[in-house]
């Protein structure tokens, strides 16, 4: 996709992952978590990690997120902040507004709020 230390993150298949939300799960409430995640399901609440957030294309997230790093292919409404990396892919949207240190957006992607760019 592009050159960024430990890009692996976009390389991960979900068997890669120590947990992954099925697309068949809503959860409301706040998860915490330190290894990463993938979430192919629903979230209402809030999202805090010290680590990486995979959301799937299918997944729609009504949610402020914080972690190291984000990469969102689904929808996230609510406010985006990634520590090192925030990555919109193609079909990914965002309606709220996103603070990191690197935020990149694909083509054909949405952001509807405003970026903070940060110093790591």
């Amino acid at each position: 996709m592009f050159d960024v230390k430990e890009a692996n993150l976009f390389e991960l298949e979900e068997e890669d992952f120590d947990t992954v939300m099925a697309s068949d799960i809503t959860f409301t409430g706040t998860i915490h978590f330190a290894k990463p995640f993938m979430i192919k399901g629903n979230v209402n609440g809030k999202i805090i990690a010290t680590s990486d957030l995979v959301i799937e294309k299918d997944a729609k997230i009504n949610a402020d997120i914080e972690a190291d790093r984000i990469l969102i292919k689904g929808i996230v409404n609510g406010n985006v902040k990634g520590k090192r990396l925030v990555f919109i892919t193609s079909t990914g949207t965002v309606n709220g507004d996103i603070t990191s240190a690197q935020i990149v957006q694909e083509p054909g992607s949405t952001l509807n709020g405003k970026c903070t760019t940060i110093k790591q």
